[in-house]
């Protein structure tokens, strides 16, 4: 069975213009990736866990804060690797400098035998959709899509689908 991941996309208006807020991944395999590298916040879920709580604790665990507000369940995705990512929409804010992430462990530099903890997410910033395109996953662009799609028929995420 894949592997299920659940995962918030945050989106604000900017001089009428939505922005959606991704993060990039810490660690050294990521430090110098930018363009394909970025995300939605996610995190692995349990087989027997609800994906929108599951989302909303991930959310909180890469970047410290609260996802409050109407949900809108959007189309899952397969990711390259093949996981699963089930993800929801909503209207927030959020001050990328202030974002703080768990961290995870990794033998670094590799066959050191030392480990080293990194932050799961080093960085976070607020993107217009066209730049977002270009710097998130390639696999999750269908998810920016989607929001597009949601905002450019309601203006929000408070229509049928959402929580």
């Amino acid at each position: 069975m894949p592997k299920r991941s659940a995962g918030l996309v945050m989106y604000r208006y900017r001089h009428g213009a939505p922005e959606v807020f991704l993060v990039h991944p810490g660690g050294p395999f990521w430090s110098k990736k930018d363009l394909g590298a970025w995300s939605i916040p996610k995190g692995e879920i349990a087989a027997d866990e609800d994906p929108l709580p599951a989302a909303r604790r991930e959310f909180h665990e890469e970047t410290g804060l609260v996802a409050e507000g109407n949900f809108c369940e959007l189309t899952e995705i397969r990711q390259k690797g093949g996981k699963h990512v089930k993800a929801y929409a909503f209207q927030g804010e959020g001050d990328p400098s202030a974002v703080r992430s768990n961290t995870f462990a990794m033998e670094w530099p590799h066959g050191s035998g030392q480990q080293r903890q990194f932050p799961e997410v080093d960085r976070a910033a607020w993107l217009g959709l066209e730049e977002a395109r270009e710097k998130i996953l390639k696999s999750q662009r269908p998810l920016l899509d989607e929001l597009e799609t949601i905002l450019g028929a309601s203006g929000d995420c408070s229509s049928d689908g959402c929580s």
